[in-house]
């Protein structure tokens, strides 16, 4: 942190228009702030990084000799597994935080529509009508699930899955969590929109350790996945839990690929063992053409765009403007890495 007086330059490699950077130069007179939007580090003029304290970037990162001063790094998007392995991020004296947060009400939208569309049934009325067929049970074939007096299980109670609880508890539905630490339910850590989440940890039944995933989705008539890809998450979602999920369960990942294990959920998908799954996310992406995962009815496919919003840039922004008044009044930062946990 500087001290009291010190003034700070930051660097931003993000193509933010004039008015955010406007807004990020008027936080305080201490802070200069060059913008020179960027690809790869070579972009930046090396007396630019020898110079910067804060770097605000989405995948831009310089090599350790090239940024001594450096001593913050905020990226522009919510997940860190693109810049974990830089060498300049794996010491302590630089910290690391993301705009986590901004994301939660569009990504539990996004759960919620595919929460309804499975509950009443969207994917087999759209396939009467590709067929147009006017079934003469309809009413059978298409009897919904309601979601109030249902079970959501969010496997990762951060600030996506806390905005899914508190929609769902408007739902009238049981919310179930798998969380890091049961011990410590509230999360006054991390940025959450006025009106948003649950950061008292207020809107759950029950939390679950990570060890007891299996026990927790038993029970659960959605499993919807919002934790962060680490090694220990890896595939967390595998053939073992699957099987343990009710057959008239359904599986929605918006957090990333590599939590669940792709042959484990084609199997379990073309099997019968769950009802269905939504995917917003993917191992490979762009998932490739001849994937067997495009072919089966019973899994919905989006091309990563559950966090897409018009005013992501505005949004992130005013994440990054909180944290640096902070850093200036040397106040802990919110959505802070833990480097022992990998988020």
């Amino acid at each position: 942190m500087p001290d009291a007086t010190e003034p700070v330059r930051v660097l931003v490699t993000v193509p933010l228009n004039d008015e955010l950077l406007a807004q990020l130069r008027a936080v305080s007179d201490r802070v200069e702030v060059l913008a020179h939007p960027a690809q790869q580090p070579r972009d930046v003029p090396d007396d630019v990084w020898e110079s910067v304290q804060v770097l605000y970037t989405h995948t831009v990162v310089p090599q350790p000799e090239q940024a001594p001063h450096l001593r913050w790094v905020h990226g522009h998007w919510a997940g860190i597994d693109h810049l974990w392995d830089q060498p300049i991020l794996q010491t302590e004296n630089v910290l690391l935080t993301t705009s986590s947060g901004i994301h939660a009400p569009v990504m539990a939208e996004y759960v919620f529509m595919m929460m309804l569309a499975f509950a009443h049934r969207l994917p087999q009325a759209m396939a009467l009508k590709s067929r147009a067929e006017w079934p003469a049970d309809a009413q059978r074939a298409l009897m919904p699930q309601p979601l109030r007096g249902s079970t959501v299980g969010i496997v990762g109670y951060g600030s996506i899955g806390r905005e899914i609880a508190r929609v769902a508890h408007t739902f009238g539905m049981e919310v179930l969590a798998v969380k890091r630490d049961v011990r410590q339910p509230a999360d006054l850590d991390s940025y959450t929109l006025p009106g948003h989440g649950d950061p008292e940890g207020l809107y759950f039944h029950r939390l679950y350790p990570p060890e007891a995933l299996v026990t927790m989705v038993r029970v659960c008539d959605f499993v919807v996945l919002t934790v962060p890809l680490t090694e220990a998450t890896r595939r967390l979602i595998n053939a073992e839990v699957l099987a343990a999920m009710k057959p008239t369960a359904y599986l929605i990942n918006v957090s990333r690929g590599g939590i669940v294990d792709e042959q484990a959920l084609q199997d379990a998908l073309e099997r019968g063992v769950i009802a269905g799954a939504a995917c917003d996310v993917f191992e490979a992406e762009p998932l490739p053409a001849d994937s067997p995962l495009w072919k089966l009815p019973s899994l919905l496919i989006t091309p990563h765009i559950a966090g897409v919003m018009p005013d992501y840039d505005e949004r992130a922004v005013q994440v990054f403007i909180e944290n640096l008044k902070r850093y200036l009044a040397r106040k802990d930062l919110l959505n802070l890495v833990d480097r022992t946990r990998g988020y």
